[in-house]
């Protein structure tokens, strides 16, 4: 059973919730988004009929899908209840979207990050609803997720054994990014290079073992650049209380396969080794892998694409395997 781990829905309770009150600042006019924290895009039935969302994955070899709130339903800048209220809305929905295909469905919870202590609180309910991690983005209204009001969501989501998906959310502004789509096409995988050795710096993988992290876009520029984080450890004062080797941790993160390049998912295989890699596809999105078992059928070859597309998920998620 093939089984994408980045797949993003937007139930139509969460969309409910979001036409109901201006604090969040968008629409959606015609079947297109328009407002906050995203460019216009269309709103296609997958996002929000399970039986489209199907369509869209037999029509791709797929199986199943984890699915997960996108980024621009994380509103970590709104006010606490206007945030709790979203993630409330968008858990049940995946709940009840999840239920019209319980064999080919699981979903990750959405929680009010803004207020760590009541995220911790959405997670515990959202697990108890059979949510089978998190799904969060990389920064929180220009907190960073190593900071210390959040070691105790760390804490909790090691505790119960459920792995958190972050997504590259509110990227901070970079005037040299700001045309030609470069905030997306190298501030998504910037903001996952970011937070990754953020928490590696700052202890947050060595303190909770069990915790495992999944990056998306093939871990943005982690696989690439680490062993220059592994060298500046042994140069600049600025590191000495870091971890010695950055790559120990390498079995708590998970990288999906998003690429767009055949000879950079080789080498992602490679270097984190296929335990570490995970089938994700970014749909319905235009950014989305377009052929993604084809895609890894050519690149790595039938054997390894089943590890990559459902053993690792079977074992991270509970998935069956056939």
């Amino acid at each position: 059973m093939l089984v994408d781990v980045h797949n993003h829905v937007m139930p139509t309770e969460s969309l409910d919730t979001l036409s109901s009150d201006p604090i969040y600042q968008v629409q959606v006019v015609d079947g297109k988004w328009q407002g906050a924290h995203h460019v216009p895009f269309d709103v296609t039935p997958s996002f929000y009929d399970p039986a489209a969302r199907l369509e869209e994955l037999d029509a791709r070899g797929i199986d199943g899908a984890i699915v997960s709130s996108p980024p621009m339903m994380f509103y970590y800048d709104v006010p606490t209840a206007a945030g709790a209220a979203l993630c409330a809305s968008a858990n049940e929905g995946m709940v009840h979207f999840c239920e019209r295909a319980p064999d080919r469905f699981r979903w990750l919870a959405n929680v009010p990050l803004q207020d760590p202590g009541l995220a911790c609180e959405a997670l515990v309910e959202a697990a108890n609803a059979g949510c089978v991690g998190a799904g969060i983005g990389t920064s929180v209204a220009g907190k960073r997720l190593d900071e210390e009001p959040f070691e105790e969501f760390w804490a909790t989501a090691a505790r119960l054994s459920l792995p958190v998906l972050v997504h590259p959310a509110f990227n901070e502004a970079h005037s040299a990014l700001e045309k030609y789509y470069l905030q997306n096409v190298i501030g998504n995988p910037l903001e996952t290079t970011i937070l990754t050795e953020r928490l590696i710096c700052a202890g947050v993988l060595e303190r909770h073992r069990d915790l495992r992290v999944i990056l998306l876009h093939g871990g943005g520029f982690i696989p690439y650049q680490l062993g220059r984080l592994r060298h500046a450890r042994t140069v600049r004062p600025e590191l000495a209380g870091s971890p010695e080797d950055p790559f120990d941790f390498l079995p708590q993160l998970y990288f999906d396969t998003i690429t767009h390049d055949d000879q950079a998912l080789a080498y992602l295989v490679s270097r984190v080794g296929s335990s570490q890699v995970l089938l994700g596809t970014d749909l319905p999105y235009d950014m989305a892998m377009q052929e993604p078992v084809t895609t890894l059928r050519r690149v790595l070859g039938d054997e390894l694409t089943e590890v990559i597309g459902s053993e690792n998920p079977g074992r991270l998620f509970g998935f069956p395997k056939a």
